[in-house]
């Protein structure tokens, strides 16, 4: 039976197994000596906290001497997408931070240049919305956050990503669920969770909705009120409420995930996969994982291409159902 080097790697990191290391990382040479890292977000938020979070698993791990940043944020990557299409076309040693919010993004923006232009390399994480309100506003419950949606959409204005993302979409889900029209939501989209925050936090939206690990810090100290996740199940760890248990039919979630640049050929991306194999089979990366509350999604190469095929597939579906597209 013929099996390639990155089909072991993949099973073994889906079982968890422990990994056969090739010399050279077994004797400290790292397998990358620079990785340069396109973020196309702001810092601060999702993408970056998950780019800043595989370059502390590598390090930790040796698999990567150096790596280097670049943030350009705006319009749930779609201002960044094009350059890194552009500029890193073709080099084997740069990797991009995507997800879910990109796929709507690309769809609401009609942007002539997608997540379909860059090559999958593996998704990494899966996190659940959570939705908040500041601690110094006036609704303090779900019950009261539910009934000013249910009274006037338009009047509950809601902070989150980009617009098409995965935060707008749980918000027209959630707003359709509740009986009004997606087409009523307030919603006001920002580059990252760091704006994001500082509009909820100084009150000049209603409510908000991210990751969890976005508004984290500003929970635990007292400044947020979860209210619900919008996840299948709870957050471990977490005692907030699912909107289903709430009584909302409504569930979704964000993955990330990383991508190289168009134009590398077969032996350049299976050193990739490799590389990002690697790392999520750490213990480096484990940690960060329990750390962040995200939840272990990874799947690589072509299960990876068909999952991202179907998930475009089902967000312009949906999209259009809720009239975002």
């Amino acid at each position: 039976m013929n099996i390639r080097k990155r089909d072991f790697l993949g099973l073994g990191a889906a079982a968890g197994a422990s990994l056969v290391l090739p010399a050279a990382w077994a004797q400290g040479k790292p397998l990358f000596d620079t990785i340069n890292m396109f973020v196309p977000a702001a810092p601060g938020g999702g993408w970056d906290g998950t780019a800043r979070a595989i370059e502390r698993a590598a390090k930790a791990t040796g698999l990567v001497g150096n790596m280097q940043f670049e943030n350009v944020g705006g319009a749930g990557g779609m201002v960044g997408l094009p350059r890194f299409v552009n500029q890193r076309k073709g080099q084997p040693n740069s990797l991009m931070i995507g997800g879910s919010v990109m796929i709507g993004a690309g769809i609401a923006n009609k942007s002539p240049v997608t997540i379909k232009n860059v090559t999958p390399i593996a998704r990494l994480t899966e996190e659940a919305g959570v939705i908040v309100v500041p601690a110094s506003g006036k609704i303090k419950t779900w019950k009261e956050l539910e009934a000013a949606i249910k009274a006037n959409p338009k009047a509950v204005s809601v902070a989150g990503g980009s617009a098409g993302g995965t935060d707008h979409l749980i918000l027209g889900m959630l707003i359709k669920a509740l009986g009004k029209s997606p087409r009523e939501a307030a919603y006001v989209a920002f580059a990252g969770g760091g704006p994001a925050n500082a509009a909820i936090l100084g009150n000049q939206v209603v409510a908000g909705i991210s990751g969890w690990s976005e508004f984290e810090e500003q929970i635990k100290a007292g400044k947020m009120i979860p209210l619900a996740v919008s996840g299948k199940s709870r957050i471990p760890g977490v005692n907030v409420p699912t909107l289903t248990e709430l009584g909302v039919n409504v569930s979704e979630s964000n993955w990330r995930g990383v991508f190289a640049a168009p134009g590398i050929n077969d032996k350049q991306r299976e050193a990739l996969i490799d590389l990002v194999s690697k790392i999520r089979a750490s213990d480096a990366w484990k940690k960060e994982l329990d750390t962040r509350k995200w939840t272990d999604a990874f799947i690589a190469e072509r299960p990876f291409e068909r999952d991202l095929a179907k998930d475009i597939a089902d967000k312009e579906v949906l999209m259009k159902e809720l009239g975002l597209a």
